[in-house]
């Protein structure tokens, strides 16, 4: 690695979970957006390459066709890539002339890359100039409490990104544990004890008991 490669790694800003997610206000295809304006609801952010490209194409029709899914779970949508608010509405009508889907959410206009770094969407180990597929989580208050990484060529599964924001607000909700691959309606995970003595007396709780630390539970 170079100087010059380990000074701008140094510069590259990372958001952490479970903290504040970077404040953004910015220009989008539907008007002027900030975090601010995304307070009591979930906020899913996403980046893309760039308009025009096949996999990013995928994708936005995938997070269309599931758009009513994540209203359902109080969830917002919004995209972005470095291209200008003319790209994105080319490509929007692009995509309904074509394939037949309207693109429900805003999509933000990055061209300063202000909004990319202050997630860390700029990565020089993948790309200098253009935003990773990146996808975060944000909840109600404002914090980051997931987020997703993928290389340029292999698109997303939006799937995951609903059954991830269904497993935190259930967490969230009944102060649980999700197992692997955990859906709706399957058993959660109770959080283990943390005394010698609440270990011994796990057995005889009513749980679905493997072992003092592995407890599951339907809710």
């Amino acid at each position: 690695m170079t100087e010059e490669t380990q000074a701008v790694d140094q510069n590259i800003a990372f958001p952490q979970l479970n903290k504040p997610a970077p404040q953004f206000s910015a220009k989008t295809t539907d008007g002027p957006r900030s975090l601010d304006d995304y307070k009591g609801k979930w906020l899913v952010l996403f980046s893309h390459p760039a308009d025009f490209t096949p996999v990013c194409t995928t994708e936005f029709m995938a997070f269309a066709r599931n758009y009513e899914k994540f209203q359902a779970l109080n969830a917002d949508l919004l995209g972005l890539s470095i291209d200008s608010n003319y790209a994105h509405i080319a490509w929007i009508r692009s995509i309904k002339v074509n394939f037949g889907i309207d693109i429900p959410f805003p999509i933000i206009e990055d061209l300063s890359m202000k909004v990319a770094h202050a997630y860390g969407m700029i990565q020089p180990g993948a790309s200098d100039t253009s935003a990773v597929r990146a996808t975060f989580i944000i909840d109600p208050d404002g914090v980051l409490r997931a987020m997703v990484y993928y290389p340029l060529s292999n698109g997303r599964s939006i799937d995951e990104f609903l059954r991830i924001l269904e497993a935190l607000q259930t967490s969230d909700a009944n102060g649980v544990a999700t197992p692997e691959n955990w859906k709706p309606g399957d058993k959660v995970i109770v959080p283990p004890p943390a005394t010698t003595k609440e270990a011994e007396e796990r057995a005889d709780q009513g749980y679905d008991y493997t072992d003092w630390y592995f407890s599951k539970k339907a809710l």
